[in-house]
């Protein structure tokens, strides 16, 4: 097992490299960048979301073709140079690419280009909405669709488990902005009842601090109610109907039919043999799901109930070209997604010791 995850640790590097230079790559050939986003707002574009509304149709009016950046007539030079020099794009692209790369590995993520604030401490504030978010969709979609899903199996082709099946495909088939949208008109003030707030995560800061400590867990699962709601329904469909499928195959092996043979209790048959063989895909997978959840985020989401969460982070980081943000993100997720990875492969064989990687075949 030791060679079996140094081999996948030198694996690592290859494959987290390749990640960022064919990112690095795209972005070279992409419209725009951090100095036409300082010069349109210099131009009086206002933030760097014009493009959404139609204004930055307006950025390059005036422009003369020999200028390197649209929309930067009547700038002086100097000053354009001096952007480039904050920017780091003084320097050939190679250049750039290998002292970021060099930096990212000291753990040197540098400062946002149009925040003020160093890449870490920026991820660092989004992270609550992503924890809460990731963490709590998670645990809910298992707690609930592993019981679920052993049920339909125990039931295979009941009345239940064809009206189960028929509101997961239904809960599947809900885009979930939408139903964030319909528990928004339903429970948060919409049309019909105000029982959940609208937006944020917790109460207003002055009304936070006059809270107890059990106030303030209240207040939080109050505000992440309907969002885990809307960020959870969809999970339950794939999640259950893997565990159905997976204990359906245990069920009808050979050794189910040994251990009812001997007189086991179909309960004892079901948890003390059938679960571990049953469920060594769904729980060995859950370490992936949520880093999954956690760090992909849901932009729709956080942006229906006013959450300002690492989704929505890099969203506006990629629309504003703020590079720093954009690299520093994608090296420390890509980073912990590679490493999760070989977390999940591990967690088999906790689960499962008879499986062994190192006796593969390489």
């Amino acid at each position: 097992m030791g060679a079996y995850i140094a081999r996948r640790l030198a694996l690592i590097i290859p494959t987290l490299l390749g990640v960022m230079v064919i990112n690095f790559v795209l972005v070279q050939f992409v419209p725009g960048g951090p100095i036409e986003q300082v010069i349109a707002q210099m131009e009086g574009m206002g933030n760097v979301f014009g493009a959404f509304d139609g204004g930055a149709a307006d950025v390059n009016v005036g422009a003369v073709e020999s200028e390197r950046y649209q929309g930067a007539r009547g700038l002086p030079p100097e000053f354009i140079a001096q952007l480039e020099r904050e920017f780091g794009f003084d320097r050939p692209p190679v250049e750039r690419f290998f002292h970021m790369m060099w930096n990212y590995m000291r753990f040197d993520f540098g400062e946002s280009y149009f925040r003020s604030i160093s890449v870490v401490d920026l991820v660092i504030e989004k992270l609550p909405v992503s924890i809460s978010l990731g963490l709590w969709s998670t645990l809910i979609a298992y707690l609930v669709s592993i019981p679920l899903g052993i049920r339909k199996a125990v039931n295979d082709g009941t009345r239940f488990d064809t009206f189960t099946s028929g509101l997961i495909i239904v809960a599947y088939a809900i885009p979930g902005f939408l139903f964030a949208i319909l528990l928004l008109v339903l429970f948060a003030g919409g049309s019909y009842w105000q029982i959940f707030p609208a937006r944020g995560l917790t109460s207003p800061q002055e009304t936070w601090e006059q809270l107890s400590l059990l106030g303030k867990v209240a207040d939080y699962f109050w505000h992440i109610t309907l969002p885990v709601i809307a960020s959870t329904i969809s999970a339950f469909a794939t999640l259950t109907l893997l565990t159905k499928n997976s204990f359906l195959d245990e069920i009808r092996k050979q050794y189910v039919m040994t251990a009812r043979a001997k007189g086991l209790t179909e309960r004892k048959v079901l948890y003390g043999h059938v679960f571990r063989n049953g469920m060594l895909i769904v729980i060995a997978g859950f370490p992936a799901v949520f880093v999954g959840v956690f760090f992909g985020g849901s932009l729709i989401i956080e942006t229906i109930f006013s959450l300002d969460g690492l989704g929505r982070l890099a969203f506006e980081a990629t629309v504003a070209r703020d590079y720093p943000v954009m690299f520093g993100t994608l090296f420390v997720f890509g980073l912990i997604g590679l490493v999760v990875n070989l977390f999940s492969d591990l967690m088999y064989v906790w689960i499962d010791p008879r499986i062994d990687f190192e006796t593969r075949e390489t």
